[in-house]
């Protein structure tokens, strides 16, 4: 079965950057419609950012602008590039496919607060 390990996470100022990596193990990750999830506390998880397997991108209305979303097929990894951090991005990141059919990982806070 395929394991999510998401990473690069931390606590940032407002106005910062992360870079968030999600690896995934199997031979056939480069199949899949992968996206970036986040929860906040007390709210529902929410897709922020997705790619295909063809690298076509969507993005949230409120992270549009800000992240960009891209894929390394050969190291089976995603990453979530987040730039201009506001306080309402503070949330645990996960990834998984676009129907969200793979296992939960642990996922990773990301904190914007000064």
């Amino acid at each position: 079965q395929v394991q999510l390990v998401e990473s690069g996470g931390g606590l940032v100022q407002p106005g910062g950057s992360l870079r968030l990596s999600c690896a995934a193990s199997g031979s056939i990750f480069s199949r899949y419609d992968m996206g970036w999830y986040r929860q906040a506390p007390g709210k529902q998880r929410e897709l922020v950012a997705g790619i295909t397997s063809f690298r076509l991108t969507n993005y949230a209305d409120s992270v549009k602008g800000r992240f960009t979303i891209s894929r390394d097929n050969a190291k089976n990894t995603v990453f979530l590039q987040m730039n201009s951090l506001k306080p309402e991005d503070t949330a645990v990141y996960y990834c998984n496919t676009l129907a969200g059919i793979l296992r939960w990982g642990q996922g990773t806070q990301v904190t914007v607060s000064s």
